[in-house]
């Protein structure tokens, strides 16, 4: 039932937003009381951080799946990473939604733990862009903080605009982005 709950609620947050989503909505759309709505979570904030908390522990975790993995060279991981970014939206779409859109209404404290949790992620790609540095496999003369905010703001907000189902699949759109970054506009 929990899960069942995290569903829907991704799902009422996502069309309706946090703020305009009631808990009677949550427990109307489920069929069931808000005793069993109270049973699980104390209040709607703290639903929102259990959303939040799962997407980014998901992704921290395919993240280092991917940057651990020994036998893949530097671009290699950026590119899985970035296709991983690209390819959630398609089947998590509604969850980064929520996680971008709907982060202001965090407790101050739960906001906190999931800046640290989103730094962290942020960390990873710099640290792995630095690696690929030291190995040769990406230029030096770039501050690589700022290459990976740019990494992350494409990637990010793609779920604004992506369309799974649009002229474009998610592994065109990632190899896109990352002929960018790699290569550049350059003629």
């Amino acid at each position: 039932m929990k899960e069942k709950i995290i569903q829907e609620s991704i799902q009422l947050f996502g069309e309706k937003g946090f703020k305009e989503t009631s808990i009677q909505d949550i427990v109307d759309a489920l069929s069931v009381t808000k005793g069993t709505f109270y049973y699980y979570y104390k209040s709607k904030t703290e639903l929102l951080m259990a959303i939040h908390l799962k997407y980014i522990d998901e992704l921290l975790r395919k993240q280092e799946e991917i940057i651990h993995d020994a036998s893949k060279p530097y671009k290699q991981k950026l590119h899985e990473i970035v296709y991983m970014l690209i390819h959630d939206i398609e089947k998590e779409g509604l969850s980064a939604k929520v996680f971008f859109r709907e982060m202001r209404n965090l407790t101050k404290e739960d906001m906190a733990e999931v800046i640290k949790k989103r730094d962290q992620f942020r960390l990873n790609i710099q640290q792995l862009l630095e690696a690929g540095i030291g190995a040769g496999e990406f230029r030096s003369d770039l501050p690589m903080d700022i290459v990976t905010f740019g990494i992350l703001g494409m990637t990010n907000w793609s779920y604004f605009w992506f369309d799974p189902n649009g002229r474009v699949s998610d592994a065109e759109v990632s190899d896109i982005f990352l002929k960018m970054v790699l290569q550049g506009l350059k003629g």
